[in-house]
Formats: structure tokens, C-alpha cells, sequence
């Protein structure tokens, strides 16, 4: 069975979780419904329903093996739930953070890469370098984003 899922965080081309899509189909951008909120949690953002904003993101179509591989990245259905949204490309799968996000900066834009893209930013080395199970690679070896 092929699954299609919409990634807004460290899933996203360029990004240090991105390689657990080598063999997923990139089927193009999409940005939600103004629905959620997305929270920067430190390393990885925490998306949330109820907000006001369109979240930025990629989709990408992936076989069951693939599906399992992000379930475990996400801890799902502990810490993070998957549900089903509308997109321009079906319906995909989108994981939405379980945990409390009290005192979690809101991220206004709804694009995690505001906070990543700018290596010379101080914000974004600050969320890059952060230690975190969920982003073992390295800032310093992380890949360009492509344009």
C-alpha cells in the first residue's frame, strides 16, 4: 500500500531527518488549511490543530516500510498522533504533536525553515546544534537546502 505524508519540520529537503525519505517520491509543496499552530520544541517543531496558520511543507508518497520508518522517528502514537488532511495531491497523512506545548514559541510564519535556512543565524545554530534523539546528524554536516 502506498501512503502519502506531509512533512513541515526535520523531514523537509535539506533537513537532518530528511534521509528517511531516500526512497519516498517527492510529489511536491503544499501548505494546509489555517488551521494549526506550529511550536518550535528546540530541535524539531510540534505542529498542533486549532491555530489560525497555513503550515509550509513538503508531500511525499512512501510504502509501508517507509511509513513505519517515520512512525518510529515521530514515537507515534505516543508523542506525536497522525491524522489525514486534504491536499492538492490526496489526502496524506500529517503528524500532530501530543505533548504539552506550554511556553513553546509559536512559529508565526508556519514554516520551520524561517528558523533553519540562515546558517549564519545565531537562532537557527541555536535550533540546529540542539542534542536531540530525533536529529543525531550534525548541523555542520547537514546537506544544503535546495532552492
Amino acid at each position: 500500500m502506498r501512503h502519502r505524508v506531509f512533512v513541515y519540520g526535520t523531514l523537509l529537503r535539506g533537513e537532518v531527518n530528511h534521509y528517511l525519505l531516500a526512497a519516498a517520491c517527492y510529489l511536491g509543496p503544499h501548505r494546509t488549511d489555517p488551521c494549526f499552530s506550529l511550536h518550535n520544541l528546540g530541535a524539531y517543531p510540534g505542529l498542533a490543530r486549532g491555530g489560525h496558520t497555513a503550515i509550509s511543507g513538503e508531500i511525499y508518497e512512501l510504502g509501508e516500510s517507509g511509513l513505519c520508518k517515520l512512525d518510529r522517528l515521530e514515537d507515534y502514537p505516543r508523542l506525536y498522533d497522525r491524522v489525514q488532511v486534504p491536499s492538492r495531491f490526496g489526502r496524506a497523512w500529517i503528524y500532530l504533536y501530543r505533548g504539552s506545548l506550554k511556553d513553546k514559541p509559536l512559529i508565526r510564519s508556519g514554516d520551520w525553515r524561517v528558523l533553519t535556512d540562515d546558517r549564519n543565524s545565531v537562532r537557527a545554530s541555536a535550533v540546529l546544534l540542539r542534542r536531540d534523539p530525533k536529529t543525531r546528524i550534525a548541523w555542520s554536516r547537514r546537506p544544503a537546502a535546495s532552492a
